[in-house]
């Protein structure tokens, strides 16, 4: 392809300077030409240091659709405002990536979901953590039937303290909750590809709100500010699928743990386990003994060569163009992208309600 593919960004905000607009600047093949922030000077800054000569800058989204004739947005706004801009972008002929999580509510994963079938258009969503090193390895080995039938699994993002307190993390109306639409997507969404299982049956969830009115807490990047907390400090899930594998989903910004990793999953199935808590590990029995393996996932072990590995980031860039220029699908689907966000609604529905909540076909029953 002699033609680069033209890149619009919406939303030059953390996630947007911290992962997408750097990644795409080293890809040949794309040149970003149009920035979009409510904030302009942020657009402007982005433009400025991502941008080509003479990228434009937009303080509305869609006067950028409508202005633009681009290939590619990526979409790095709030979460109540991913299905609106997805869906009138998809409809302006244009491929989307869309950052974690799908959307706000399954309602709004639904109608992106629609219009990107509708269109004919690509499109992802941001889960990242697909693409490292380790989760790559161990979907090799769950495809290969290494573990057998996976039955049991966590999907584990714990902080003990690290509440994100700018931006709008902390705002429950913009963003639909706190670590578990934050961080525990992307421990749901690995776990759920690991098992290659998108059917659940029912979902129990409990919610809490115990240390986010504290004054002056510990944190990483400094107290939180009580009345401006609005979202839960921590929320688990029991996902129960259909073919009766059980998934444990733990999500905390502040927890009293010694135990702490995000986007984590551990797996028990009939022929092995593996997990991600001290380095990949794989456990099984062979021989009539038990093993455990540690695969080495560095490129390094040569005198003065440390090697060379791609960032996680950086590989979803380069494979997410690639699939518009190679016109294949996307790693991550957003048909799978939709169920970690019914299962994570569902959840927050279980937790108001007390009561378990059930889907049929995959999909919640309202």
């Amino acid at each position: 392809m002699d033609q680069k593919l033209k890149i619009g960004i919406i939303g030059c905000g953390g996630i947007a300077n911290g992962k997408h607009m750097p990644s795409l600047a080293k890809l040949e093949n794309v040149e970003m030409v149009a920035f979009c922030d409510i904030e302009v000077a942020r657009a402007e800054k982005a433009a400025q240091d991502y941008g080509v000569q003479g990228s434009r800058v937009y303080e509305d989204y869609r006067e950028l659709l409508d202005k633009e004739s681009l290939d590619v947005v990526h979409i790095c706004t709030p979460n109540n405002s991913h299905a609106e801009i997805t869906v009138a972008s998809l409809e302006a002929g244009m491929h989307v990536m869309c950052e974690k999580p799908m959307a706000k509510t399954a309602a709004e994963a639904r109608e992106m979901l629609a219009a990107a079938e509708r269109t004919g258009k690509k499109l992802t969503i941001g889960y990242q953590s697909r693409y490292r090193s380790d989760s790559e390895y161990l979907k090799k080995a769950c495809e290969r039937g290494d573990l057998g039938e996976i039955y049991m699994a966590k999907a584990r993002a714990l902080r003990r303290r690290a509440v994100p307190t700018w931006g709008v993390f902390l705002d429950e109306e913009k963003q639909g909750g706190g670590p578990l639409i934050d961080i525990g997507t992307h421990a749901l969404d690995l776990t759920l590809w690991m098992m290659d299982n998108y059917r659940p049956k029912y979902v129990v969830g409990t919610v809490y709100h115990k240390l986010n009115k504290r004054e002056n807490a510990a944190n990483a990047w400094g107290p939180w500010d009580p009345k401006k907390f609005q979202v839960e400090d921590s929320a688990f899930g029991f996902i129960v699928m259909e073919n009766g594998a059980t998934i444990i989903l733990e999500s905390s910004w502040a927890l009293n743990t010694l135990f702490p990793g995000e986007a984590r999953t551990i797996l028990h199935g009939t022929e092995g386990g593996a997990d991600m808590e001290d380095g990949l590990r794989i456990n099984g029995e062979e021989f009539g003994r038990l093993y455990t393996k540690n695969p080495s996932l560095d490129t390094g072990g040569v005198a003065f060569y440390d090697g060379k590995t791609e960032s996680a980031a950086d590989r979803e860039a380069r494979l997410w163009i690639e699939s518009i220029i190679n016109d294949t699908p996307p790693l991550v689907l957003p048909e799978q992208a939709m169920i970690v966000t019914e299962i994570l609604e569902a959840i927050y529905r279980s937790a108001r309600s007390g009561e378990p909540v059930y889907f049929k076909d995959g999909r919640m029953l309202i």
